[in-house]
């Protein structure tokens, strides 16, 4: 049997990540490891939790000892390693806590797994899931590719760009049998709310301001997290070792852009007056070091992989428009803190 370890199960992209193995691969016994930080939330997998091939462990990746008993139970053959600090706003104001879940807990995950697999790396697989931020920023034209020069502008990114590096060297020097991919900007069900599009659906439905950085002028590329989730299966299982894939939403977006045209199928979907939530959009002071622009190549997963995303935007924030509105209960327990007691209750009862 296969037994497989996700970090960060329990996020936003994980619990997606999650749900696909346990509901496709009844035959692997799927390992959640997540710390339960602001950002992971057992309400995301409700619907898996009983499965008998799933475990949720509550735990942080930077406990050795955690993570050395862990191994030693299930007998890891293959690590998917989503958990991350993710949101650059927070990286700015707190840059450590960046460093130490990203950095060292990146670095302690590789260290166990060689422990465990150096006599045998046969059949191994260390996937590390990371960002386009890592590239840094682009003009108005050109796309990031798998061989661009890295270059961080945030401490988040740096963080990312920094376990890249680690999870390489570990490839050289140890054989590790990695898989690397560097993702856009992700969106859909369960993303917490201070994102820009979830953040958006809340304040829209809410009747709040949306705040835009600057002129809303900064570009993004947006690929569904369902689509993410299938890309990271299908690199996972048929990816070559010691390869790196960007995964793309062929989805460029201004911010601006993106944000009316939530607030029109918003509109329509509320049947509010054409134009009412645009009156919400309020600008503010830029971020500090605001990247331009982010776009992937994904030709690579293509080609080798077969790869392309499902959906184009329009169709994909209609869908996750429609899955918040038919969740105000999940977006009132995040936004309100009560997701936290779902452990407690679960758990520890």
């Amino acid at each position: 049997m296969n037994s497989i370890l996700i970090t960060g199960g329990a996020g936003f992209i994980g619990s997606h990540l999650t749900r696909l193995f346990v509901t496709k691969y009844p035959q692997y016994k799927i390992v959640n490891l997540d710390a339960l930080t602001y950002a992971g939330n057992l309400e995301n997998l409700t619907d898996v939790e009983k499965a008998p091939n799933y475990h949720f462990v509550k735990g942080n990746i930077t406990n050795l000892s955690l993570l050395r008993s862990l191994f030693e139970e299930h007998q890891f053959t293959g690590v998917i390693h989503c958990a991350a600090e993710s949101h650059v706003d927070r990286s700015i104001t707190d840059p450590l806590a960046f460093i130490t879940t990203n950095v060292m807990g990146t670095a302690a995950l590789l260290q166990v797994a060689k422990e465990n697999w150096k006599d045998n790396m046969e059949g191994k697989v260390f996937y590390h899931i990371s960002t386009d931020e890592v590239y840094g920023s682009l003009g108005q034209t050109g796309f990031f590719y798998e061989d661009t020069a890295y270059s961080p502008r945030s401490p988040y990114s740096a963080s990312k760009a920094s376990s890249d590096h680690i999870v390489r060297a570990f490839y050289h020097t140890y054989n590790m049998p990695i898989k690397i991919s560097n993702c856009s900007n992700n969106y859909g069900p369960y993303h917490f709310p201070e994102k820009l599009i979830p953040l958006c659906i809340n304040n829209i439905i809410n009747n709040k301001s949306l705040p835009i950085y600057g002129k809303g002028e900064n570009v993004r590329d947006w690929l569904f997290v369902e689509d993410h989730a299938r890309a990271i299966d299908v690199i996972f299982h048929n990816g070559k070792i010691g390869e790196t894939y960007n995964i793309g939403g062929h989805n460029e977006w201004t911010n601006i852009a993106l944000v009316k045209e939530l607030c029109k199928q918003m509109d329509e979907k509320l049947g509010r007056e054409k134009g009412a939530s645009e009156k919400l959009i309020t600008y503010v002071t830029d971020r500090a070091g605001h990247d331009l622009r982010y776009a992937i190549d994904a030709t690579k997963l293509k080609n080798e992989l077969g790869w392309l995303p499902s959906l184009q935007f329009e169709a994909g924030i209609s869908k996750t428009i429609d899955w918040y509105l038919q969740n105000t209960k999940w977006l009132e327990d995040v936004t309100s803190g009560n997701y936290q007691n779902y452990y407690e209750a679960q758990y520890n009862s």
